[in-house]
């Protein structure tokens, strides 16, 4: 009876172990099939620019995040400063739609500076761009949340949960948007299951 039921454990860890290598080499594959390029727009915001790169690292270590372009409106403190050490693209003319269009990804994510992505963004992000063509946002983490009427009574700030959006249509939307912000209002948008620490008001 042992060595049955050794014999059948033996089969079953196998097949765990099988499908746990083909899980990741499909998880793989779709990492290396997501060009993505985050796109952020500052002012004077050396030090909420750097929470919001720390929270990317892990995208750049799995390969996700293809660049990073941070686009500045006249910022007097350090934030070039920030950008540069970190390795990302500063444009300081042109505004977002500059941004667009030296981004090298296929998808955009448009993030605030001091906001901060919670586990599991990667997996979301990626499977969400592997079956749909519309924007997305994340959710708010229960720590970040505020209540509805608060929230338009100091003004719904479009951008404040992120957006994921194809550099096609961002592109399209920039030639009338002048800023970020003005990209992610009024679209309709896909909830990701990912948490984002929404950056605090200035």
């Amino acid at each position: 009876m042992k060595i049955i039921l050794f014999g059948l454990w033996e089969q079953i860890k196998n097949i765990f172990m099988e499908r746990r290598k083909n899980w990741r080499c499909a998880r793989l594959s779709a990492i290396r099939l997501t060009m993505l390029s985050v796109l952020i727009q500052t002012l004077n915001d050396e030090e909420r620019l750097a929470r919001t790169l720390a929270s990317l690292i892990g995208g750049a270590v799995e390969g996700v995040v293809r660049d990073v372009i941070v686009c500045d409106t006249g910022s007097t403190d350090q934030t070039h400063r920030v950008a540069e050490h970190a390795g990302c693209l500063y444009v300081a003319s042109g505004g977002i739609a500059a941004g667009i269009r030296q981004a090298k990804g296929d998808w955009l994510l448009l993030l605030e500076p001091g906001a901060r992505l919670g586990e599991g963004w990667i997996d979301e992000v990626v499977a969400h761009t592997a079956r749909q063509t519309m924007p997305a946002r994340f959710s708010r983490a229960r720590g970040s949340r505020v209540p509805f009427l608060s929230r338009v009574l100091s003004g719904n700030r479009a951008l404040a949960e992120g957006l994921v959006i194809s550099k096609r249509q961002a592109a399209a939307l920039s030639k009338n948007a002048r800023s970020a912000e003005a990209i992610a209002r009024g679209l309709a948008t896909k909830r990701l299951d990912a948490e984002i620490w929404v950056a605090p008001v200035k």
